[in-house]
């Protein structure tokens, strides 16, 4: 494994440095190592439903040494993307309380009467009249986003439709499907590089699921590292197009390298 060029390490946060609320043992080592050696790394998470503080407090509460900075959202790749894009003013956002709250603290107006663009996000506060307003600016024609593509979000008691059932309703309606932000997309790298000043062989994407992480990693021309503590098991990279650079059992077995 050559991880000398690394600076950086993008981490996935559930199945990778944790499970629900339960910080695996290996997880603080393996930050810890990163730090003495001069590396910095931040936790990429798609779930646009919470900010990224509430990562934060999490992270502290679990005795990880965690700041802003040290943590980036497909919220966040979202608002760069339309920023360098001139995307707005005005959204018609379907999005959480703290999603509605750090995108205005970002310079957009949400206003669902007239709006420049759509931007879908993991709404748990949806209504059939928010979705009803969607569709109907979306089959208008409006510029229409979304800030990740999962279908479920993994939760204790089980999966739960995440945003990719809402952009299916919303095609099945339309016709129209959004351009798509977060993991497994590129413009999450480019995002994340863009505002730290790092290039793709400053970068290493740490994560347990195939089709995410790895694809990220891929389509990004990142080093790309599986890890098997969470989603995805050995025997199903056979049939997988994506392939990381390494597969580990955990976080454990990337420390000596470091």
């Amino acid at each position: 494994m050559n991880l000398t060029e690394v600076k950086t390490f993008l981490l996935d946060l559930d199945g990778t440095v944790y499970l629900g609320d339960q910080l695996y043992p290996w997880s603080l080592p393996f930050l810890q190592r990163v730090t003495a050696t001069g590396r910095s790394y931040v936790f990429v998470t798609n779930n646009s439903s919470r900010s990224a503080k509430y990562y934060v407090d999490k992270l502290q509460r679990l005795g990880i040494p965690a700041e802003r900075r040290n943590v980036f959202t497909s919220g966040d790749a979202t608002i760069h993307y339309l920023k360098k894009h001139g995307v707005g003013p005005r959204l018609a956002l379907l999005g959480t309380p703290s999603l509605e709250e750090e995108f205005a603290e970002n310079g957009f107006e949400l206003d669902m009467d007239l709006p420049d663009a759509v931007v879908l996000g993991f709404d748990m506060t949806m209504t059939y009249a928010k979705m009803e307003r969607a569709c109907t600016l979306v089959r208008d024609g409006l510029p229409y986003y979304a800030t990740h593509p999962d279908f479920n979000c993994p939760t204790p008691a089980g999966p739960i439709p995440d945003i990719g059932a809402m952009i299916a309703f919303i095609e099945a309606s339309t016709g129209r499907r959004p351009k798509v932000i977060g993991k497994p997309q590129p413009e999450m790298v480019e995002a994340l590089g863009a505002q730290r000043g790092l290039t793709p062989a400053d970068l290493a994407m740490v994560g347990d699921r195939l089709y995410t992480d790895i694809a990220m990693g891929q389509s990004a021309g990142i080093t790309s590292i599986l890890v098997l503590s969470g989603e995805t098991k050995r025997a199903d990279l056979a049939a997988s197009p994506f392939r990381p650079d390494y597969v580990v059992e955990n976080l454990s077995e990337i420390t000596p390298w470091l």
